[in-house]
């Protein structure tokens, strides 16, 4: 009896050391493959970060998700850091609101660059971040959230775009003078694009700008790939066959981006990648801390910072987060039904983008370990990470370039 349980660890032990050297192996992999490929993310809300006094992306922080400490670590090479500007009202003055707050993050960007231009450098094409990846630094790319800046006065494309911006999301979470949003309450107002926003995607094409068909309605999204003459990139969206959710694009959407020529970059955000399961621990403990700071009648500003911060940490406690496998079943599902040449990565850390295993981009390389599991070669690793970005934002500058003559 005792011969047997002694067989039995001994299996076990054996059994566990196999799985560990397993695991070794494919990280050792994976950091070969990190250090001789580009690697780009497409989507981080850090601006908002930039912004305040005590962040400092150079060194490695205790909160957000992005520095270049980090990035390092996570063998992630190329970020594009977001002029985010949340949907406001759509008059002239608040027009000029918006495109001075956009400014002024298109500053922190390139302030905080060049700070730390021994560790990085703005990237203004493809080129730029295979060079700057030789040269051993990390390429910050800039794309921008929302149209909403640039008003109505198409202009402001050419000025973005000076500034560094290689995409701009036509639209957030509602919808604006270019085109529909995925989930605006009030419903659909252009039934798709508006006459200003087709002429903004051909200025966007004419200038070399990506265009981001992320958080934009599904009209609104056939309407750009029936008019864009080049293709177009969803910067963080994920898949509606595998977690219904507005945000999504359906397998038609995929197809039809394939047939565009463009590429869905995954997004880590837990809810866009795996339906939310029923928790009521977390919802019972969110009621009680709403309902112990309203008791008090009227919030200020700074009881509606702590209620926040409360809820904040029971969210913590208490979510329920995806997984990387989650993201690489949302990557093989792309694979199966368009190809490997239309999928990439958009994290949109700083903006809600977390999953367990990658909650920070330290822990990038967990997604390629994930992927060698899986069996994808390193060709195709490289074109998920960087190549099918990377081409599309090669044809955006060819036809550019081909316009100027």
């Amino acid at each position: 009896m005792r011969a047997t349980k002694f067989i039995i660890i001994f299996s076990l032990l054996f059994i566990a050391a196999g799985c560990s050297d397993t695991e070794e192996r494919l990280a050792r992999k994976a950091d070969k493959i990190h250090e001789s490929i580009l690697t780009v993310d497409t989507h981080c809300d850090t601006p908002m970060n930039l912004l305040r006094s005590d962040f400092d992306i150079g060194k490695r922080q205790d909160y957000g998700c992005v520095d270049f400490p980090r990035m390092r670590e996570g063998g992630l090479d190329a970020e594009f850091f977001a002029v985010f500007i949340g949907q406001g009202p759509r008059n002239d003055s608040a027009y000029a609101s918006a495109r001075k707050k956009a400014l002024d993050i298109f500053k922190a960007i390139h302030d905080n660059v060049n700070r730390y231009s021994n560790l990085a450098e703005i990237a203004l094409s493809a080129d730029d971040a295979y060079r700057i990846k030789k040269e051993g630094k990390i390429a910050a790319f800039i794309g921008v959230e929302n149209g909403y800046p640039a008003g109505k006065d198409l202009s402001r494309i050419r000025e973005f775009y000076d500034l560094g911006a290689r995409y701009m999301t036509l639209s957030h979470s509602r919808n604006n003078d270019i085109c529909d949003s995925s989930t605006d309450p009030s419903g659909p107002e252009h039934n798709g694009l508006s006459d200003f926003g087709k002429e903004v995607v051909k200025e966007m094409n004419n200038t070399g700008m990506m265009v981001d068909v992320s958080h934009i309605s599904d009209q609104a999204f056939y309407d750009v790939i029936k008019l864009s003459a080049v293709p177009v990139i969803a910067s963080h969206s994920s898949c509606r066959a595998l977690c219904e959710n507005p945000r999504n694009l359906t397998d038609e959407m995929i197809l039809a981006l394939k047939e565009n020529g463009g590429v869905i970059q995954i997004c880590i955000l837990s809810s866009y990648l795996k339906s939310p399961e029923a928790n009521p621990a977390l919802d019972s403990a969110i009621a009680d801390i709403r309902k112990k700071y309203e008791a008090g009648g009227a919030l200020n500003g700074e009881k509606i910072r702590e209620m926040r911060s409360e809820i904040r940490a029971v969210q913590k406690k208490y979510e329920k987060l995806a997984t990387v496998k989650d993201l690489v079943d949302h990557i093989d599902h792309v694979v199966q039904i368009a190809g490997i040449d239309y999928v990439g990565i958009g994290t949109d850390f700083d903006g809600g983008g977390k999953i367990s295993g990658c909650s920070d981009v330290s822990q990038m390389k967990n997604i390629t370990i994930e992927l060698l599991r899986r069996g994808y070669s390193r060709k195709e690793i490289e074109k998920i990470w960087s190549g099918n970005v990377m081409r599309v934002l090669r044809a955006a500058e060819a036809y550019a370039a081909g316009k100027r003559g």
